[in-house]
């Protein structure tokens, strides 16, 4: 989750459901309003043998790439399980940066999984409503940019507030417009 806005962290989540304890509602987590991801990570947290969050902060998204600080966070999501998966199951096309991980388990890549697969849709959900909870927190440590409201994307009021001064430290230097301003 994350990987769009022009401040804070990119998230992501690994989840292990109990095949005995379904949730009903899983979905593509930005189909989803606020409160039904608010609603079904209870849900998660509660029924899911396991989960792990990781996240890859705001220097490690300008120093390395969205994309490979996505890859990073999902890799602490993984390590952050608390029991080893058996099977794991990314959404997206491949998945070969797993490959190297201490883990003994098969590795799968599913185009459209957080709509497809009940664990992903979770992980996604999960991952979201961490940002989210992660991005409120932080609006009160850098007042002015209402965080909290637009967690962290490029909405015209937080464009706005960029033009009135400067990014915070929670700012990715890599992306437009901050790249463009010379804030880099």
């Amino acid at each position: 989750a994350g990987r769009g806005p022009l401040a804070g962290p990119v998230v992501a989540a690994a989840v292990i459901l109990d095949p005995r304890r379904r949730i009903r509602g899983l979905a593509d987590s930005k189909l989803l309003t606020a409160e039904e991801r608010e609603r079904l990570a209870l849900l998660i947290r509660a029924r899911a043998l396991a989960f792990g969050i990781g996240w890859a902060d705001r220097d490690e998204i300008d120093c390395l790439n969205i994309l490979e600080a996505t890859l990073l966070a999902m890799r602490r999501a993984l390590l952050a399980l608390p029991v080893c998966p058996t099977h794991v199951q990314v959404d997206g096309n491949r998945c070969p940066w797993l490959a190297d991980l201490p883990l003994p388990c098969t590795l799968e890549a599913i185009v459209r999984g957080d709509a497809l697969v009940a664990a992903i849709s979770a992980a996604s959900i999960l991952a979201k409503v961490h940002r989210d909870a992660m991005m409120r927190a932080l609006d009160a440590c850098y007042p002015g940019f209402a965080l909290a409201r637009h967690k962290g994307y490029g909405t015209p009021a937080h464009l706005e507030a960029l033009a009135r001064r400067p990014p915070s430290p929670l700012h990715r230097r890599s992306f437009s417009p901050l790249r463009r301003s010379g804030d880099t």
